[in-house]
């Protein structure tokens, strides 16, 4: 995504916060899912901070996005907004303690990329948090096969836990962990469900990866 370039979520906002609205459970899993691998740290970054529903209540405070609407509710969260991409971050090195992505992955033209710039402007041993939706799950096949007639997944790419952690490696990370929630279908529950270690069963998969010192 290059900068400046409209998103297909600068005229659908309102649907995306809706979304969260209609399945609270679904996000507070993923939120509590995400809490357990996030570290507390002065300054931490959400790469593809859309509306701010991650960055706000996890104490992220830096935000960025390609999209002036979504970063109009994340600044309404508190968070410091800044607009660009996540292939080309507007960072210099070496300045995040921390560095969120929750599934931006699937949106972003070239997620090496994404991966190679968190690296760059995290720290020297700052982790980097990734969550996204296997794309090998229940969940993910569903998406996958409605994604013609999804306005939010028509153009996005769907990755595996295998996929993701060749690409978090080829970036130079290292010392991966692994947790997941989301085991029952999204309308089939008002359950939060919990975390739990590992991949290859949960929907919503999260990874916990380091830059080397």
């Amino acid at each position: 995504m290059k900068n400046g370039e409209k998103t297909v979520f600068d005229e659908v906002h309102s649907r995306y916060e809706d979304w969260f609205e209609r399945h609270q459970s679904a996000y507070v899993a993923e939120l509590l899912a995400i809490r357990a691998f996030l570290p507390y740290t002065d300054l931490g970054i959400e790469i593809g901070v859309g509306t701010g529903r991650f960055a706000a209540p996890l104490g992220v405070r830096v935000g960025l996005d390609p999209s002036a609407p979504m970063l109009r509710y994340a600044a309404k969260r508190g968070i410091l907004c800044v607009r660009g991409a996540a292939e080309a971050l507007p960072f210099k090195n070496s300045l995040f303690d921390c560095a969120l992505v929750v599934t931006t992955i699937c949106f972003v033209d070239s997620p090496h990329a994404l991966f190679r710039e968190a690296y760059r402007v995290l720290k020297p041993g700052a982790c980097l948090v990734v969550g996204f939706i296997d794309r090998n799950s229940s969940l993910g096949r569903l998406y996958e096969a409605a994604r013609a007639k999804n306005v939010f997944y028509r153009d996005a790419t769907f990755y595996s836990s295998e996929d993701v952690e060749k690409l978090l490696g080829a970036a130079g990370f290292s010392d991966q962990v692994w947790g997941q929630t989301l085991f029952q279908q999204l309308n089939g529950t008002t359950e939060i469900e919990p975390v739990r270690e590992g991949r290859g069963e949960g929907a919503f998969v999260v990874v916990k990866v380091c830059k080397a010192r």
